[in-house]
């Protein structure tokens, strides 16, 4: 008594088809298979550097960060408290 037969998935696959109809079905198929083929080719571009474009071997450069050297030193740290 705890197994659904092949009757009873044929049923309910009837009563889906005829609740929502063979259209929106195909339409909500078609999202879901773009969905899942853009989460693989996302994942894909994540996980191979040279894909992506992304350059881990070193830090960026002053240049390409607009060429501006800011230093300077922390002396006292002040807190107010309002």
């Amino acid at each position: 008594m705890g197994g659904l037969s092949i009757w009873h998935w044929m049923i309910v696959l009837l009563v889906v088809v005829l609740i929502f109809g063979t259209k929106k079905l195909r339409n909500m198929g078609q999202d879901l298979g773009g969905a899942v083929n853009g989460f693989k080719e996302g994942m894909k571009s994540d996980s191979d550097p040279v894909a992506s474009g992304a350059d881990t071997s070193s830090p960026p450069s002053p240049s390409k960060l607009g060429g501006k050297t800011i230093e300077g030193e922390v002396t006292k740290e002040s807190s107010t408290k309002v």
